[in-house]
């Protein structure tokens, strides 16, 4: 599953007017860090927003990409100062 693909591998949803969901694993390989981080930014109220199904959870593709885009850090219009004083 991508985050980018239209057509996505996992079960069709289309008919039902659902988004598709990404689990754990696949959150952390998209963003290429350990499943553990997706755990622990949970714990701290970080991370995208989740689903929980039992024990299991579940990530949108709306949510993840508004998280990321969150994630951006500001450009900045001032050159960078190289000397502390």
């Amino acid at each position: 599953m991508s985050i980018h693909d239209d057509k996505l591998t996992s079960p069709p949803t289309a008919g039902w007017g659902l988004e598709p969901l990404m689990d754990v694993a696949e959150l952390a390989a998209y963003l290429g860090i350990p499943i553990s981080t997706v755990y622990d930014w949970r714990v701290h109220g970080k991370g995208p927003t989740a689903y929980r199904f039992g024990k299991h959870l579940k990530f949108a593709i709306s949510d993840v990409r508004a998280w990321i885009a969150q994630q951006r850090e500001p450009s900045s219009s001032e050159p960078r100062r190289t000397d502390r004083r």
